[in-house]
């Protein structure tokens, strides 16, 4: 499949910057905090939405997002991705015509997202006819995979203010992504996997964010059956998870978790493996 031709203008942006704080006793220290950005999104120079991001992957957080929303479908009309930090824009250009976008952004949902997220359109009647794979998961591989992504959250152990969002197959991390919501992060993700044409049917999806109906839905477009958050988890997000078929694991954190929905996809094949 032909990439789009990406164009960035100052790529190398810092992720984090030092400020200097005073303590609980007075003391000045140098401390680091999470940078954040303004990012308008045009496609086909028509303004569509400012999204706040870190900034580490623009071009497929714009592209994750317009392929989240339904604004985007075919990844082979894809002509230009322009991202200018001069002007905090991103301009996505494509030869896809989508004669119902004015229909569709008139149709707004501001969702529980870090920093208000919105969702456009409506995203469930394209969800109506999905099949997620049932996936088969050992307690053994969640252990393992957990352990794997404490290497990872480099912005947050820093800074803090962001979250963390991963997909992987069994232990492997195959990519991970900070930004300042949650929302951004699995855009981001999106975007890499529609570009590659990657599936998503053995895969699992990670967040250090809470599992909310966004959340759900996003990753039941991506086409992965699996779901773990070190968060909890809201009634909708569970509702939705229970229709689509997502198999729920939250607050997991080392050698704990909490299976919400799919309890009968886990093969509990560790005894004494819980932390004191």
């Amino acid at each position: 499949m032909p990439h789009p031709k990406i164009i960035t203008t100052q790529s190398e942006i810092p992720q984090t910057i030092d400020v200097m704080v005073h303590d609980e006793y007075g003391e000045t220290m140098t401390k680091q905090i999470a940078c954040e950005r303004a990012l308008t999104v045009y496609l086909n120079w028509q303004e569509i939405v400012t999204l706040m991001t870190l900034g580490a992957r623009p071009d497929m957080l714009v592209l994750g997002y317009l392929k989240n929303q339904g604004l985007i479908e075919d990844a082979s009309a894809l002509d230009s991705v322009i991202i200018d930090w001069q002007t905090q824009s991103a301009a996505v250009v494509t030869s896809e015509q989508n004669e119902d976008i004015e229909e569709t952004l008139s149709k707004k949902t501001v969702t529980s997202g870090c920093g208000q997220g919105t969702m456009f359109g409506n995203v469930m009647k394209k969800l109506e006819n999905l099949q997620l794979p049932r996936p088969h998961i050992k307690q053994s591989m969640l252990y393992g995979l957990l352990e794997a992504l404490t290497h990872h959250n480099d912005t947050y152990k820093a800074a803090g203010a962001v979250h963390g969002c991963a997909v992987c197959r069994d232990t492997e991390i195959l990519s991970f992504v900070e930004d300042i919501g949650r929302h951004n992060a699995v855009d981001t993700l999106t975007g890499e996997m529609w570009l590659e044409g990657e599936t998503g049917g053995d895969k699992v999806f990670y967040t250090t964010g809470r599992l909310t109906s966004e959340m759900v839905i996003k990753v039941a477009q991506m086409g992965i059956p699996v779901l773990l958050s070190r968060s909890g988890i809201t009634q909708m997000g569970l509702d939705l998870a229970k229709q689509l078929g997502i198999t729920m694991i939250a607050r997991a954190k080392g050698h704990r978790f909490q299976v919400f929905n799919g309890a009968e996809n886990i093969e509990f094949d560790v005894k004494g493996g819980r932390d004191e």
